[in-house]
């Protein structure tokens, strides 16, 4: 149920930090408009209560988020920015989720 339960949160998280750091990256990088700035910062601030939904402490949760973002931040600039990764991409991806995954969903006494 755990896993079930954190997954949708670690994927909303993800995507207010992804998504919130782009468009400052848009904003500050490609001059796009200031509002593109303004609503990624509410996007990140948002990241920041969307964390606390985790039922884990601090360190397991935030280890976790860094795997799933490196996965996402892949799947992210494949969309919109046509990015292809390479097999060092996809392997470096799928060992740090391998390894975020044991950190979080380990069973412990």
């Amino acid at each position: 149920m755990e896993v079930i339960r954190s997954i949708p949160v670690f994927i909303l998280a993800g995507l207010c930090e992804i998504g919130g750091g782009y468009l400052i990256w848009l904003w500050l990088r490609e001059d796009k408009p200031w509002w593109f700035g303004l609503l990624g910062g509410l996007a990140l601030a948002f990241y920041g209560v969307v964390a606390t939904w985790q039922t884990s402490n601090f360190a397991r949760v935030y280890a976790t988020y860094g795997g799933i973002f490196i996965v996402m931040s892949i799947l992210w600039s494949m969309k919109f920015d046509n990015y292809t990764p390479d097999k060092y991409d996809i392997v470096g991806a799928l060992i740090a989720l391998l390894g975020v995954c044991i950190i979080y969903y380990a069973p412990r006494n």
